[in-house]
């Protein structure tokens, strides 16, 4: 299914390094910049699209996705498996969210490694290779 993954380093972002360059935010701007090969999940784009406030910021979330080149993960039946996995082992001790749950699931079956400054929320994945973001 990602059939790109294999030719160079792949950096899942996680919505808050997203949300950090939309507001401007120079380490973001150049983590992003930095990264060989960008994705995110689909679960990140429709967390940035819930946060918009109206069209116009619906139009610039798309055109900054479209223009820094990221390739969005569509979710799978493999994503959603090991999602579901990931809420049944660790909801209780460490009150994974679903969103959480989908895109650790998806770097984890892209076998990228997540840039997240919330990485109390994914440290129990032990499969989840992870890299903290600070701001």
């Amino acid at each position: 299914m990602f059939a790109n993954c294999g030719r160079g380093a792949w950096m899942l972002f996680d919505t808050d390094v997203l949300i950090w360059m939309l507001r401007g935010n120079a380490k973001a701007a150049q983590a992003i910049d930095d990264a060989e090969e960008k994705g995110l999940s689909v679960v990140n784009t429709m967390e940035l699209l819930q946060g918009a406030r109206n069209k116009n910021e619906v139009r610039a979330i798309r055109s900054f996705l479209s223009d820094m080149r990221f390739q969005t993960y569509p979710l799978s039946e493999n994503i959603g498996h090991r999602a579901s996995i990931y809420m049944e082992e660790y909801v209780l001790a460490t009150s994974l969210c679903l969103a959480d749950a989908l895109i650790a699931a998806t770097a984890v079956e892209a076998n990228s490694t997540l840039l997240t400054a919330n990485d109390k929320h994914y440290r129990s994945i032990k499969e989840l290779k992870m890299k903290r973001f600070r701001p």
